[in-house]
């Protein structure tokens, strides 16, 4: 079980874990997975007498879980708060699911968090396709006689952006003036 034979720098293991784990805390909002990442590559790094990773590994989810018993690392909150920047930052429903699934999130807290915009927000993936397209100048924002021409192109960015054909059909057909109108509602 031990990775370390001595008791002693066990102890002093266990401490570093720590401390390297409130360090990190302080700078950046983490997951637990992020957490446990950024810890094996820490001590990876330093290249100590560890016979064996997954005793490593085991040491690092003991602290994890008294960091999520003292709720210093909570996965549903990460979720919410991170789900609530990726809406402001124009993300589609499908790429901030994607995006807190490549963080580590489990499933029942993504599901919770996406259920919150949808009640909280008004057509949230329409609004976000605005937020795209003022973002990197196209549909709308393009001038009109542009519009025609890169209609296929504007399509694959919303596209790429994790929207629906039907959204992104919406979003290009709006015009100037309505797009300028429910843009300043945003």
């Amino acid at each position: 079980m031990n990775p370390i034979k001595n008791k002693k720098d066990l102890e002093t293991t266990i401490n570093e874990l720590r401390s390297f784990s409130y360090a990190y805390l302080e700078k950046y909002s983490a997951s637990k997975q992020q957490l446990r990442t950024y810890l094996l590559k820490k001590f990876l790094k330093k290249k100590l007498n560890i016979n064996n990773k997954k005793d490593l590994l085991i040491l690092i989810d003991e602290v994890i879980a008294t960091l999520v018993k003292e709720n210093v690392v909570n996965d549903k909150y990460y979720s919410d708060a991170k789900s609530k920047v990726f809406l402001r930052r124009g993300y589609s429903i499908n790429k901030i699911r994607y995006s807190l699934i490549k963080k580590g999130i489990e499933e029942k807290y993504i599901r919770a968090s996406i259920s919150k915009i949808k009640e909280n927000e008004a057509d949230p993936d329409f609004f976000s396709a605005l937020k795209i397209c003022k973002k990197k100048r196209i549909g709308p924002v393009r001038e009109e006689s542009n519009r025609g021409l890169f209609y296929k192109k504007d399509m694959g960015i919303l596209a790429r952006s994790g929207f629906t054909f039907d959204i992104s059909k919406r979003v290009l057909d709006i015009s100037k003036e309505d797009f300028k109108k429910l843009y300043k509602m945003i």
